[in-house]
């Protein structure tokens, strides 16, 4: 036997071990019960929820069980020197591993807010459970009595929020082959979640702030508290509550509820058009009709002769025309009205590894405006 089959038999068992992992933590009733039960004390609570991560990952879990002393003592105490940053979901802080040395962000979920012991035990479950370079990595987690707290891989370079929607009028823009890279990274970890996990795993809050990025800008989806198994056998949706942040939710889900890997990528279309142009998906501060981002660039996905005013304007016309109007291209399949009609995200991964390839000044927009006015009909892809 060689190599190949070798490493092609490892790969079938350990997808085999996965779908079974992931399939059995999504017994409802075990998740309802942890949601209600009550304890004696926290370590009980502890021992509790130890063995039901335990249980339902089937000896899986690998992430780290940590005290809150211990990651009190890792951030100074949440110190506000510390903090990372903060949403609906509570407060990220930078900490150290002392017996380590290992930097980590750890979350402090609000115990007032909506992320309550289902997501976190869903968050637990799905990031020990699933595996790839553009999935953030879960060091560790914390039950301690109320608390619920989750320990991750530091990424030193934040968000692609911070450097795209809120980076201070100093900051060096990202430029455009970076943004290829960070959005052809992110496809890649969808497609991991769509295409690689059995059953297939929505995402279901695809968004700027969960991209988070390393010393190198490379992309990790992080934040999988809303998670989702996706339909099986011959299931065409998953029915379910409505979540996730407004702007970014597929039009069929928001309606209706009925969630299929189409809803990713939907919002993947929304992230991606944010980084062509810069602009926020929801933008009360720009005049009514650029408000709403999708709404604003449907009448200008028509019309070749716009494609140029889409770009975002701190990158100084320094991009390929052709790269601009192949990434529009995706941005608009992404965004059809109509579930069916979005390709996969395997699609949409091909198309990005060739606009992700680094291209030199020649051929940018400032260099290109001749071109650009000849320029009509639909938008084809280079082969």
């Amino acid at each position: 036997m060689n190599c190949f089959s070798c490493c092609m038999s490892q790969e079938k068992i350990n997808r085999r071990s996965l779908k079974k992992s992931i399939k059995e933590y999504h017994d409802t009733k075990t998740l309802a019960s942890f949601t209600k039960l009550s304890f004696k004390s926290d370590s009980s609570r502890r021992r509790y929820i130890t063995e039901e991560l335990q249980k339902i990952g089937k000896g899986n879990i690998s992430a780290r069980i940590f005290t809150f002393r211990e990651l009190c003592v890792a951030t100074q105490n949440f110190h506000l020197d510390n903090l990372l940053g903060e949403g609906g979901f509570g407060r990220v802080y930078k900490g150290i591993i002392p017996s380590t040395n290992q930097v980590i962000a750890v979350k402090q979920l609000d115990r007032n807010g909506f992320q309550g012991n289902r997501e976190f035990l869903v968050e637990v479950l799905m990031l020990s459970l699933l595996h790839h370079p553009n999935l953030v990595n879960l060091v560790g987690y914390c039950a301690d009595g109320e608390q619920r707290i989750l320990a991750y891989e530091y990424m030193p370079n934040g968000s692609l929020e911070d450097h795209l929607l809120e980076a201070p009028p100093d900051a060096e823009p990202l430029d455009w082959n970076t943004r290829m890279k960070i959005a052809e990274g992110a496809a890649r970890g969808l497609e991991y979640l769509h295409e690689t996990a059995d059953p297939p795993v929505i995402y279901r809050d695809f968004k700027a702030s969960n991209i988070l990025l390393d010393e190198n800008f490379n992309p990790k989806l992080s934040d999988f508290g809303l998670a989702k198994l996706g339909p099986t056998g011959d299931k065409t949706h998953v029915s379910t509550r409505v979540m996730g942040t407004y702007g970014y939710c597929a039009p069929e889900y928001a309606l209706t509820g009925q969630l299929t890997t189409k809803s990713d990528v939907y919002s993947f279309g929304v992230v991606f058009l944010e980084i062509i142009t810069g602009r926020r998906v929801i933008d009360n501060a720009r005049p009514s009709e650029e408000q709403n981002l999708v709404t604003w660039a449907q009448p200008l996905f028509k019309d070749r002769r716009k494609f140029t005013l889409m770009a975002d304007p701190l990158l100084e016309d320094n991009y390929p025309v052709k790269g601009l109007y192949q990434a529009l291209a995706v941005a608009a399949m992404c965004l059809q009205e109509e579930a069916d009609t979005r390709p996969l995200i395997s699609d949409v991964v091909t198309a990005l590894e060739f606009l992700s390839i680094p291209r030199n000044e020649e051929g940018s927009g400032k260099c290109s405006s001749d071109a650009n006015q000849r320029s009509n009909g639909d938008v084809q892809y280079d082969s």
